[in-house]
Order: structure tokens, then C-alpha cells, then sequence
């Protein structure tokens, strides 16, 4: 049966207006701006009433951590694609830094394998490097797999490649786009000696800025764009944090780039001042750093230096993070509440609606050349997200979805609500329940 979503006020492609889309098996039919024509036929079409709700695309991750396999106690792929559909999203792309590490291409295959048991969403896997790997990298199909990953700086999983040679090597034949997490490892071993020094095994969490500093981003980061510039290589740098590193990217569209940037929610929502509050919970890999960066990092995101706005979703249990500075672990779990966050954003006047559509589901379709998905267009899969703009809920332990069951939102009261999501045109959430039944498939990507 058809399915027309009827009457929504449709955000997309930088335009706002009234209209309905009728979506057939998994894409999207016709779009009708304003209203249907009387002569169309909707026998056998189910009528989803869209009125005074939002329709956007359905919101595109590039950077989770669903920790499955081997760390299955912080999450796994099955219940984080609930919460990730939950929040409004309809395509993630997850990271290697399991256990084992996804660094040779049956690893890959598993996880590709397992998804397409449980995963609620749409998926793709970066396949990881280290310093002794590149004959399986380089394997890596670009069709079907969305990018590999280099971490540049230390963080979970111990994934560092830091051999001058291999980073080299990687760069120049890679043969897909090259995802950087950039922290420069002398200079973070350095600030934690000194800090070390001053306060023994007691390092206040507020010095997690100062360790994990803008000048040990910076110096990561501008050497991968070196890299990239020199191999002309396509690379997009992850989780960027500070004011310094902004002068390394330039505005413009995605699709005119080989170098971009990513930024994730917790970076333009939180600073320096929240480690009083919040402690260990905003504990992450780049650090949250001060009010002036998190300031630099709105206007590169408005000013299009900054090209998508994703999360790194990385659970832990609260037993882990509830612990001292050396000993708490580096992350936390945002997929459910990445877009309404944003949509916060939006009614506080950072930034407009447009604009978070543009950065969180057009942007990383075009960047990671995603086929057919991340617009509402005529011919693409109907991954399609309803917002209720008049619904405020707050978020508490009783509606958390992820398997660690704590958010860094725990308490905030948002103003919008995500009322349904569709998965290649099939209603995978609606009313706070995510079906059991309905899985997404592996995305594939143009070349």
C-alpha cells in the first residue's frame, strides 16, 4: 500500500513550505508542494496526517560508536540504531574501535553481516587503520563501504597511527574518503605530565580542556590536511573543537571540497563552564573546550567552514564514568537527542532550521557521495523524519533508549519532539515505540 504523508510543512533543500509526499515500497513517488491535485487517485494510499508537523530528511550520522563487537555492556548495534531512530536518525556510519578492531575486511564484513540482523537504521562501517594494516585498507570497496578511519591521537581502543611512513602511504593510495579523529599525542603525554605535577592522580575534570588542548588539535589537524593537500586526497576531519583549528578550512559547498569538517552537538552545546556541573559525564575525545572556541565553531558551522554536525555517539556506563579523571573513560551517548538539541538551537536563535537540515542530512549525503538518500526528492528511499514543533518533553532515565541508560541531557527540556521516522519508506518509530520487525539496509555510494 501507498503511503502519503499529507499536509507537513516540508523543510528542505534551504526551502520551507506546505506539502505532502507519497511514498511507494522504499522511495518516494511525488512530492506535492502546497496541495494534491483533485483529480489524483488515492484509493488504496494510507493517509498519514502531517498537519502542524515538520517532514524532513531523515538525519544522516557519520560518526557513532556502537560498540558492538566485544564491548557489548555500553551498547550494541540493535539497541543504539532504536535510540539513533528515535532521534531522527536514518543513517549511521560506525566506527572501528571495537573488539576486535575493524581493521581487516572480514572484521568489516561481520559488523556489515550483524547489521543487517538488527539494525534499526541504515548503516555503513569504516573500515580502521593501524600502523601495520595498509594491505587491508587498501581492499576497502568505495562502493560499499564509507570511508576509513585514521585515528591521529590516542582514544578508545588504542587505535593510534602515528609511523610517518604508513600515515603517508595511506594518504597517497587511499582509496576512498580518509576520516581523521586529530590530537597530536606528544603534546596531550606533555600537558598530562604537567598537570600530573601540580595535582598528583587528583586531576580536576576541569583540565581536560588544557590536556587535550587547541594547540594539540591543531597540530594533528593541520598535519592531515597537509597530508591530504600534498596526496590530494578526499579527508574530512572529525569532531573538531577549538578556535585555532578553524583557519585550516574554507567556506563553500561540499560538493566543491576535498578537505572538510565535521562538528558534533556536544562541542556547540556545552563549554569549559559545564565541567562544574556535569563532571566526567562531558568527558570527551577532543575535549569541550572554552566559551571563546565553542563561539569560533558557530561561525565556522554558519559560515560554511564547517560542512556537517554529527555526534559521536559513544556510550559508557555510568559506573565507568563516575569515576576519577585518569580512570573515567572519554565519551557519551547522543544519537536520540542530537537533532531536537539542534532544534533547540534553532528556536534560541543560533542558527536557522534550514541550515541544521542542510548540515545534518543534505551535507553528509553529498560528502560521503551516498546514493539516493539525504533529500526529499522524487526517485530517493524515503528515509523521512515528522517533528511535532509544539511538543515539549524532558529528558529523563524513563525515556532513554540507549543501553547505558544515562544521557549529558538528562534533566533538559526540549521544545520539539520526534513523532515518526521512516526507514526506506517503512514507519520504524512513532509515539515513543520503535518496532521490532523493521531493519534498515547497508548504504551504497557513488564513485
Amino acid at each position: 500500500m501507498k503511503k502519503l504523508i499529507k499536509d507537513a510543512t516540508i523543510i528542505n533543500e534551504g526551502l520551507k513550505f506546505q506539502g505532502s509526499v507519497l511514498i511507494e515500497g522504499e522511495k518516494i513517488e511525488r512530492i506535492f508542494p502546497h496541495t494534491i491535485p483533485g483529480d489524483f487517485d488515492l484509493k488504496e494510499t494510507e493517509i498519514i496526517d502531517a498537519k502542524d508537523l515538520l517532514l524532513i530528511p531523515g538525519v544522516i550520522d557519520d560518526q557513532v560508536h556502537f560498540r558492538e563487537p566485544g564491548l557489548t555492556h555500553k551498547g550494541e548495534i540493535s539497541t543504539e540504531s532504536k535510540a539513533a531512530v528515535a532521534g531522527g536518525i536514518t543513517t549511521y556510519m560506525e566506527m572501528p574501535n571495537t573488539n576486535p578492531q575493524t581493521t581487516t575486511q572480514e572484521a568489516l564484513q561481520k559488523k556489515y553481516d550483524r547489521a543487517a540482523q538488527v539494525s534499526a537504521a541504515n548503516y555503513s562501517f569504516y573500515m580502521g587503520t593501524t600502523n601495520d594494516n595498509l594491505n587491508e585498507v587498501l581492499k576497502t570497496d568505495p562502493k560499499n563501504v564509507c570511508g576509513i578511519k585514521i585515528f591521529m591521537g590516542s582514544s578508545t581502543g588504542n587505535m593510534l597511527v602515528d609511523d610517518k611512513n604508513t600515515l603517508s602511504e595511506i594518504f597517497k593510495n587511499a582509496p576512498t574518503l580518509i576520516a581523521t579523529h586529530c590530537e597530536d599525542e606528544a603534546t596531550i603525554l606533555k600537558n598530562t605530565d604537567i598537570a600530573k605535577a601540580r595535582y598528583g592522580e587528583n586531576v580536576p575534570i576541569s583540565r581536560h580542556a588544557h590536556i587535550r588542548s587547541d594547540e594539540a588539535c591543531y597540530i594533528s589537524s593541520s598535519k592531515a590536511v597537509n597530508l591530504a593537500s600534498k596526496f590530494d586526497t578526499r579527508l574530512h576531519v572529525l569532531h573538531l573543537t577549538s578556535a585555532k583549528e578553524m583557519s585550516l578550512f574554507r567556506p563553500g559547498k561540499v560538493s566543491d571540497k576535498n578537505i572538510t569538517a565535521e562538528v558534533c552537538v556536544h562541542h556547540l552545546w556545552f563549554d569549559e563552564r559545564d565541567y562544574i556541573k556535569y563532571g566526567t559525564r562531558i568527558k570527551w575525545n577532543p575535549s569541550v573546550k572554552c566559551q571563546k572556541d565553542k563561539e569560533a565553531l558557530w561561525e565556522a558551522l554558519l559560515s560554511d567552514k564547517i560542512d556537517v554536525i554529527a555526534t559521536d555517539h559513544a556510550p559508557h556506563t555510568l559506573e565507568e564514568k563516575n569515576n576519577t579523571y585518569f580512570k573515567a573513560p572519554s565519551g557519551g551517548p547522543l544519537v536520540q537527542h542530537s537533532l531536537v538539541a539542534m532544534l533547540e538551537m534553532v528556536k534560541k536563535g543560533f542558527i536557522p532550521v534550514e541550515k541544521v537540515i542542510q548540515k545534518m542530512c543534505h551535507a553528509p549525503a553529498d560528502l560521503f557521495r551516498i546514493d539516493k538518500r539525504g533529500y526529499i526528492r522524487e526517485g530517493y528511499f524515503a528515509d523521512l523524519v515528522l517533528i511535532d514543533p509544539n511538543k515539549s518533553w524532558i529528558v529523563s532515565p524513563e525515556n532513554i533508549l540507549f543501553k547505558c541508560g544515562w544521557s549529558p541531557f538528562e534533566g533538559t527540556e526540549f521544545s520539539h519532539k520526534i513523532h515518526a521516522t521512516f526507514i526506506n519508506g517503512e514507519e520504524v518509530y512513532k509515539n515513543d515505540k520503535v518496532s521490532d520487525s523493521i531493519f534498515g539496509k547497508r548504504v551504497s555510494f557513488l564513485i
